[in-house]
């Protein structure tokens, strides 16, 4: 498999991805932002990849436990290498199964946090096959319930769980986890201010009552510009968090 090494956080983190197949971008460095966790909190990431988010994430909270799960045995190799490669395999450490599986199957105490990017789509049907090296990252084969589920299970009463997913699901990822969470944050991601958001940062908490609240866009780009805008960049660089 070839690799490429790629810096992200504005150069903090390396990361050893593949050359073609999936690819942390975007969505990754949009989720690893909008993680909030305190000193001696820890956090799992639900469907890790290379480490993404995860090491951005660790990265920008240094008093944070952080642990991935991933199916893909050799996707899972390139995250403890990344951790390695990033000083941070004392704090981050890569499990490799299956969200499908459940939480419980893992033996581990619950968590304080939840994160993850679950796969776009679960639904075969509904879009031409993507790429076999590909697949993996773009179909849930549970299904978005699933990974709800997953997260759900991981968190401790009064803990977080944030999601980044396609704007056409909110209402699914609410439906989800309205039973076992609430208190809803929603930061929606648009690529132009005059735009409909194509994501979603979801945040809930486990066992929250608060009334919901839909917090201004994202705006990525100005129309005419194919630079970031500056929030957007000082995110991207690690140098802003997506506050809640």
């Amino acid at each position: 498999m070839k690799v490429t090494d790629d810096a992200v956080l504005g150069g903090r983190v390396r990361l050893r991805q593949p050359a073609s197949g999936y690819r942390a971008g975007m969505d990754a460095a949009l989720l690893a932002a909008a993680c909030d966790a305190g000193p001696g909190e820890r956090v799992i990431e639900a469907g890790c990849g290379v480490g993404g988010a995860l090491l951005a994430a660790a990265s920008r909270r240094q008093q944070a436990r952080f642990v991935g799960l991933e199916r893909d045995p050799g996707a899972a190799a390139l995250a403890r290498t990344n951790a390695a490669l990033n000083g941070l395999d004392d704090r981050v450490e890569i499990v490799e199964g299956e969200v499908e599986r459940g939480f419980r199957i893992l033996e581990r105490p619950v968590f304080d946090a939840a994160i993850s990017n679950p796969p776009f789509f679960d639904d075969p049907a509904a879009l031409r096959a993507p790429a076999p090296d590909k697949s993996g990252a773009w179909m849930a084969d549970g299904g978005l319930a699933a990974w709800t589920a997953f997260c759900l299970k991981a968190v401790r009463e009064g803990g977080t769980i944030t999601l980044i997913h396609r704007a056409d699901r909110l209402a699914d990822l609410l439906a989800l986890l309205a039973p076992k969470a609430g208190s809803f944050r929603i930061r929606p991601i648009a690529p132009f201010a005059d735009a409909p958001a194509k994501r979603v940062i979801v945040r809930a908490i486990k066992t929250g009552k608060a009334p919901l609240v839909l917090l201004p866009p994202l705006v990525l780009h100005a129309r005419g510009d194919t630079a970031h805008a500056p929030a957007a960049e000082a995110i991207l660089r690690g140098e802003a968090a997506l506050d809640w």
